[in-house]
């Protein structure tokens, strides 16, 4: 190891100490300070790890964590970024925090779609989990075809690498790698349906002929058994399935993989892709499908994904939003709530959020059941934004209450009529919103 290396390691170590023992926190300012001695430090770490990188558009934080918590019942600690801190600097943050491991150690990494390729330039994983390709962040991305060429990019440095990919999603089909795959998705018995995705759905376009994709099944958005009706391209053979989803609510789901039962303390139907996302990296790193059963079982909170907090003896979900698709997911994970409830959206712009704000205009808003929506409360720093797009979905002026600051929010949160409210929020105004309730003692300080 070099010295630049040693420096970078132990400055790195004494800053994570500093601002988690003092600062509460800090998943990004280690990792910087140690990259910036030495650029090339995660390679440090290379023979130590087995290194299984999460990517996609969606579902990286919640298949991080529910891989993570299985492997946990199976082999103990495993290094991973809980808070989603998954550019390089968080990704070094998360290796600065752990201790020196006795032997090989594995390691389940959230990882920003930009930041495949960077990361692979210095650690080799063993394996890749590719989640969903959506439009996302514009300004920083482009279109879907740009992001997953990113991730594409960071996978062909590591052609030996297993891709654990979502078989539902066409564009993960549209190169011939030579690593080996594992398939998971949707199981569908239905081959004489023939449906249309959505007129506002990306990725719809064979990648063979161009020729728009038909579907025996759609999950959500651009997700099913696809299939060209021109060429002849069509999803490939998958080796995991859910095989039936039995319940959704907010707050958990049934469903079956491979004719197994399960149940995640979750909502949602992407959330069923995620669970199957992480079974499928489970049994591919040998754990027994009910060891997976048994961990899955476990009720435990996810950094700002559907995080249940009390306000002022108020239930209050926390859920991330950051594009029309999850935006649209969520509305259908609310709608299945069979209590009343109130609604809250904090909405930021920054680099980290993607400075455009135009994708809550291709949120499903309209179908939004208001009429038993009592409140409807708005902020963050871009809050005219998103009061005009409730507004133009019909959203009463009585019902829409503006903060004059985040700690106004919280307290009108507190506040509403009901028992319930969900709280839909951009990445840095989930980061400033866990930070003002660790300061009132609502939930305790973190990453």
């Amino acid at each position: 190891m070099s010295l630049k290396t040693v420096l970078a390691k132990f400055l790195g170590r004494s800053s994570y100490w500093f601002l988690h023992t003092f600062r509460g926190g800090g998943s990004s300012l280690p990792g910087k300070i140690a990259l910036k001695i030495d650029p090339e430090f995660l390679r440090s770490f290379s023979e130590s790890y087995d290194v299984i990188i999460v990517t996609g558009t969606n579902g990286k934080t919640m298949t991080t964590s529910l891989l993570t918590k299985i492997l946990e019942q199976e082999y103990g600690s495993i290094l991973t970024n809980p808070s989603g801190s998954n550019m390089v600097q968080g990704i070094v943050t998360a290796f600065l925090s752990a201790k020196k491991p006795a032997g090989r150690a594995l390691a389940v990494l959230e990882v920003d779609e930009a930041n495949v390729a960077p990361i692979c330039a210095q650690l080799t994983p063993k394996a890749f989990i590719l989640t969903n390709i959506f439009r996302d962040q514009m300004d920083r991305y482009g279109e879907i075809y740009t992001t997953y060429q990113k991730i594409i990019d960071g996978v062909k440095l590591a052609p030996e690498a297993t891709l654990i990919v979502n078989g539902d999603a066409a564009i993960f089909n549209d190169q011939k790698l030579p690593n080996p795959v594992i398939y998971y998705g949707f199981a569908n018995d239905d081959l004489d349906a023939d449906l249309r995705a959505s007129f506002n759905s990306d990725g719809v376009l064979c990648p063979i002929c161009q020729h728009i994709l038909h579907y025996h099944s759609i999950t959500y958005a651009n997700l099913g058994d696809y299939f060209c009706p021109n060429c002849g391209f069509q999803r490939p053979e998958l080796t995991d399935q859910v095989t039936a989803v039995q319940e959704l609510r907010p707050n958990f789901s049934k469903f079956m993989i491979n004719g197994t039962p399960f149940k995640i303390h979750v909502g949602g139907m992407y959330n069923i892709y995620n669970a199957l996302a992480a079974y499928s990296a489970a049994t591919y790193l040998g754990v027994a499908p009910n060891e997976i059963v048994q961990a899955l079982r476990h009720d435990e909170q996810v950094f700002g994904r559907q995080e249940v907090i009390k306000l002022n003896g108020k239930h209050a979900t926390i859920i991330l939003v950051k594009n029309p698709v999850g935006l649209n997911q969520v509305f259908d994970l609310i709608k299945t709530d069979p209590d009343p409830f109130s609604l809250g959206f904090l909405l930021n712009a920054n680099p980290a959020d993607g400075r455009d704000t135009s994708w809550i205009w291709d949120g499903e808003f309209e179908e939004l059941p208001f009429a038993t929506i009592p409140d409807i409360l708005v902020g963050g720093e871009r809050q005219a934004d998103i009061k005009l797009r409730f507004e133009v979905a019909n959203a009463s002026t009585a019902q829409i209450k503006e903060s004059q600051s985040l700690s106004d929010f919280v307290t009108k949160a507190g506040q509403v009529p009901n028992e319930k409210i969900y709280i839909l929020t951009t990445y840095t105004a989930m980061l400033a919103l866990r930070k003002l309730l660790a300061e009132q003692g609502v939930i305790a300080a973190g990453y």
